[in-house]
């Protein structure tokens, strides 16, 4: 039998570059995020330090930030001292063993902590823990 050259016909092939490149750009902006070079959305603050801080599992719960400024977020987003009780509450009401996690700079002054505090009583909460990082050993 004989054969006829006719066209020949062209293999798929692989290209492995554009993959490659993908790749890089996944592994750069992994890094960068790791090593928080892309800021977090939130209040910027330095917790206190504590010897005997140490690490809670709770299932739910919600942070409060209170910044060096005075400002406070609930969970990330903008809140005032006057409304952060009705929306603690109506997350009560959704979730009954809900707790409250005070993260608050190491420099806040202390009556914008108790008014905070107040105010999460105030919603009925009574599971309120305060941020620390764990103290270096000297």
């Amino acid at each position: 039998m004989r054969k006829w050259h006719g066209e020949k016909r062209l293999r798929a092939r692989i290209e492995i570059i554009p993959m490659i490149d993908v790749m890089m750009f996944l592994l750069v902006f992994f890094v960068l995020i790791s090593l928080n070079v892309i800021p977090a959305q939130g209040i910027k603050t330095r917790l206190p330090q504590s010897s005997q801080s140490e690490h809670q599992n709770v299932p739910h719960n919600v942070v409060v930030t209170l910044a060096k400024s005075g400002d406070i977020q609930l969970d990330g987003q903008p809140a005032t001292l006057e409304s952060l009780s009705a929306q603690l509450r109506e997350r009560h009401q959704q979730i009954p063993d809900l707790a409250v996690i005070i993260n608050g700079d190491q420099t806040t002054e202390i009556q914008r902590l108790i008014d905070v505090m107040d105010s999460i009583k105030s919603a009925g909460l009574e599971a309120i823990s305060i941020a620390a990082r764990k103290k270096a050993p000297e």
